[in-house]
C-alpha cells in the first residue's frame, strides 16, 4: 500500500520496443453500468493526484452512455503521454435491440473500427463504411481485451449478456490477444469488512466468492481478475484506490506486452 510512486514509474518506465508501435491499445468492454468509463476516469486520477472526468459518466446508467467508439491516451499530471490507449464501447445489453452488437467488439479486437464510429446496437459496422478500417495496422489493433464487471452484480447478470461477453472472449482466444477482468465496485456493499477499509480487500472470503464467480461465468482464471474501487462519489484521490488502480495496469501491460511480442 506504500509502493504507489514505485507503481507509477514502472508504468512510465514501460518500452514497448517495437518499431510499428507507439501505444498498448486496450479495450474495455461489459455490461451497461459497470463502470467502464469511470475506470479509464479512475487510472487518469491516479496518474494526476485528483480526480479526473474525461471520459462520460452516468450515475445508475440503465442505457449506456457511451454511443461511439472513443479512444482515451493515459497521461501524467505533467502531460506526459505514456504508452496506454483504452478504448470504451457501448455496452452489452440482453436484448438485441440495445446495447453494443456483439460482433462490433470483435470488429474492435481486429483494429476495423475508427474512433468516433457511432455504434447500432442491431447491426454491425459494415465494410462499405467510412469508419471501416479495411487494413488495420498492429496499433489500430487491441492489445488486451477487458471485461469490466461490477461485483455487487456480477451474480445477478443476464445470461445473454455474459454469452455476448463470451463471444469476444473466444475471438480474442483466437487472435491471440490477452483476456482480463477488472471488477469494479468491491467496496459497495459487497462485503462490510471492505467497505470500511480498503485494505482488507484480500482478506476477505466474500471479495474472493465473487472473483470466483466473474472466473466461472468470464473464463479467465482468478489471477487475471483484479479487483478495484472506481472513483464514482469522492472528490479527492487517495493512495489505496490508486494502488489497487495501478496494480491492475501494471498486469494489464505486462500480458499486453507479452502478446505484441509473440
Amino acid at each position: 500500500w506504500t509502493h504507489k510512486e514505485l507503481l507509477i514509474n514502472q508504468l512510465k518506465s514501460i518500452q514497448l520496443n517495437h518499431p510499428e508501435l507507439q501505444n498498448l491499445r486496450i479495450l474495455l468492454h461489459g455490461p451497461v453500468g459497470a463502470g467502464k468509463s469511470c475506470f479509464i476516469n479512475s487510472v487518469m486520477s491516479a496518474f494526476h493526484g485528483e480526480v479526473v472526468t474525461m471520459a462520460r459518466e452516468q450515475a445508475n446508467a440503465k442505457k449506456s452512455c457511451t454511443k461511439t467508439y472513443k479512444a482515451y491516451q493515459i497521461t501524467t499530471k505533467d502531460n506526459e503521454n505514456l504508452p496506454f490507449i483504452f478504448n470504451d464501447v457501448m455496452g452489452l445489453e440482453a436484448t438485441e435491440e440495445d446495447g453494443m452488437h456483439p460482433d462490433d467488439v470483435v470488429n474492435a479486437l481486429l483494429g476495423h473500427i475508427r474512433e468516433d464510429y457511432q455504434f447500432n446496437p442491431t447491426c454491425p459496422i459494415s465494410e462499405k463504411d467510412p469508419s471501416f478500417i479495411r487494413e488495420p495496422s498492429l496499433q489500430d489493433k487491441v492489445h488486451c481485451l477487458v471485461s469490466v464487471v461490477s461485483a455487487s452484480s456480477i451474480s445477478r447478470m443476464e445470461k445473454d449478456v455474459i454469452n455476448k461477453m463470451g463471444i469476444a472472449r473466444e475471438k480474442a482466444n483466437t487472435l491471440d490477444i490477452p483476456h482480463v477482468v477488472i471488477m469494479t465496485k468491491v467496496d459497495d456493499d459487497v462485503c462490510p469488512l471492505v467497505k470500511k477499509d480498503l485494505q482488507k480487500i484480500y482478506m476477505s472470503k466474500k471479495i474472493k466468492d465473487k472473483v470466483c464467480a466473474c472466473s466461472n461465468d468470464l473464463g479467465p482464471p482468478m489471477k487475471l481478475i483484479f479487483p478495484v474501487s472506481n472513483y464514482y462519489e469522492e472528490n479527492e484521490t487517495n493512495d489505496t484506490k490508486d494502488v489497487l488502480i495501478l496494480l491492475a495496469l501494471v498486469e494489464i501491460a505486462k500480458i499486453a506486452r507479452r502478446c505484441v511480442r509473440h
